[in-house]
């Protein structure tokens, strides 16, 4: 593992492989006597290293990269070697303890409302394994305080007769898990076209609610975006935050990227508004050095969280020792009742760098990204697609989508470094995510790659455009360069 890391910068990014190259190298059957340890390890190098993406490498900056600074690993290896399984208190009580106060610690770095804190009343926080699963919970109980409100008001009707009228509403730039929950959910979901801003417009979410209400039907979740996938944008979480007060449905907001800079003061205006949600879900290991996996879910009232996934067992109803308590059982928070030890990573890693050391490497990152984004403006045939707030430049060649789409092709293709693509609006949008603490002279490395493709792509090897022959004319130095394509 030590060696790995050593050796990551000088890696081919991407493996050159085909779907079936790992299988066609492996017997059909597991081997009846044991194998060597040196053996096994060889076949590691041979048969899996040719066909890693390095996720880990300085320059890959696909997708938001998962952290694995040495104090996380070290965490997932102790959690490993104590191999405990929490889901109750009483199973192992240090599980539980040691992650009510992590996630405690984040609402206070991060500078969430205090109704998230453990010991506030009805509130808390709990480690899941994804943004999935945290945005399916968070549906279900909303979809749990819905049901009871309207039985409440209506004893005649039966849970169906609810369920089947509900309705969620999301943005087209919102994670597709939220469209997922909503699946899982078995309920209805509305997914708005953004703004000019790549935004949930407050207006177009009122305007939805209100045609969805005169249709007999029930709105009961809205799903923002704090820092969205394609281009990082950011939905305006006090404007939202009055429409669903004033209809009435569970708000949620998805941070899964961007609520790590929250460290930051600099950035805590993005969630101007949050004391207005009713849960909120962050990814950690997304861009707080934290390997995979650690979501955090929080939710101001856990009553409907814990009623919606709630199921007793014997064996599972033992009483902590003093005084009779029942202190928290996470088994009520999440769908596994199996949980690993996950805080103990959150933990190391918040002590071995501290506040100061994290927003050294968010700020880092953001300069970083900034640089990027100067090179970009620098080059005329390209353009910035949204405004550069954290670590993620979204940028493109002006052109039509066939041409950025090559662009991407032909960078990825090369394995020198890895982006990856997105569609925002209907443009293709290529997304350079800086969230690696390796990065030194790799912006600079990563420009040129791009240059570099979009040189040979244009006047030197120009190539049939994935979606057929484009019209294209390229603005460079103040002159029209049509663009050729050829077989």
């Amino acid at each position: 593992m030590a060696d790995y890391m050593k050796t990551l910068s000088s890696r081919r990014v991407f493996p050159d492989v085909k779907p079936g190259f790992l299988r066609q190298q492996l017997p059909k059957e597991a081997p009846q006597k044991g194998e060597s340890w040196d053996t096994i390890m060889d076949d590691v190098d041979k048969v899996l290293m040719p066909g890693m993406a390095h996720w880990q490498s300085p320059r890959w900056f696909g997708y938001f990269v998962t952290g694995n600074a040495y104090p996380s690993i070290m965490g997932d290896m102790l959690s490993s070697v104590l191999g405990g399984v929490g889901f109750t208190w009483y199973s192992c009580p240090a599980y539980t303890e040691l992650e009510m106060t992590m996630t405690d610690w984040l609402v206070k770095m991060y500078g969430l409302p205090e109704e998230f804190l453990h010991g506030s009343g009805k509130g808390g926080g709990v480690i899941h394994s994804g943004s999935s699963e945290a945005m399916f919970v968070s549906v279900v109980a909303a979809r749990q305080a819905t049901v009871d409100k309207y039985k409440e008001m209506h004893p005649e009707l039966h849970e169906s007769d609810i369920t089947n009228k509900l309705v969620a509403y999301t943005s087209t730039q919102a994670h597709c898990c939220v469209e997922k929950a909503a699946k899982l959910a078995g309920v209805t979901i509305r997914v708005i076209p953004v703004d000019l801003n790549f935004s949930l417009p407050p207006k177009s979410l009122k305007r939805a609610i209100k045609i969805d209400k005169q249709a007999g039907l029930i709105p009961f979740y809205v799903g923002a975006s704090l820092g969205t996938t394609p281009v990082c944008s950011f939905d305006n979480l006090r404007e939202i935050g009055n429409v669903c007060k004033d209809e009435d449905v569970w708000f949620h907001v998805d941070a899964a990227y961007a609520a790590s800079a929250l460290v930051c003061p600099e950035f805590k205006y993005l969630i101007d508004g949050v004391e207005m949600v009713n849960s909120f879900s962050t990814n950690p290991s997304k861009w707080l050095l934290i390997n995979y996996d650690l979501t955090v879910l929080w939710v101001k009232d856990k009553y409907n969280l814990n009623k919606s996934m709630s199921v007793d067992a014997s064996y599972l109803s033992q009483k902590a020792k003093e005084n009779n308590a029942q202190p928290v059982d996470f088994r009520h928070w999440t769908i596994n009742l199996g949980r690993r030890f996950r805080a103990l990573k959150l933990w190391f890693v918040l002590r071995s760098y501290g506040v100061e050391g994290l927003q050294k490497f968010i700020r880092q990152n953001v300069e970083w990204a900034h640089l990027f984004e100067q090179k970009i403006n620098m080059d005329k045939r390209f353009e910035i697609v949204h405004r550069v707030t954290l670590g993620l430049v979204p940028f493109k060649l002006k052109g039509d989508n066939a041409l950025n789409e090559a662009l991407a092709k032909h960078i990825n293709e090369s394995g020198k470094i890895h982006l990856t693509p997105s569609l925002a609006s209907g443009q293709f949008v290529l997304r350079l995510a800086i969230c690696n603490q390796k990065c030194t002279a790799d912006i600079e490395y990563a420009w040129n790659v791009v240059e570099e493709a979009a040189d040979e792509l244009l006047y030197q090897k120009p190539r049939k455009m994935l979606c057929g022959p484009t019209n294209n004319v390229l603005v460079k130095n103040g002159q029209q360069h049509p663009i050729e394509v050829k077989e």
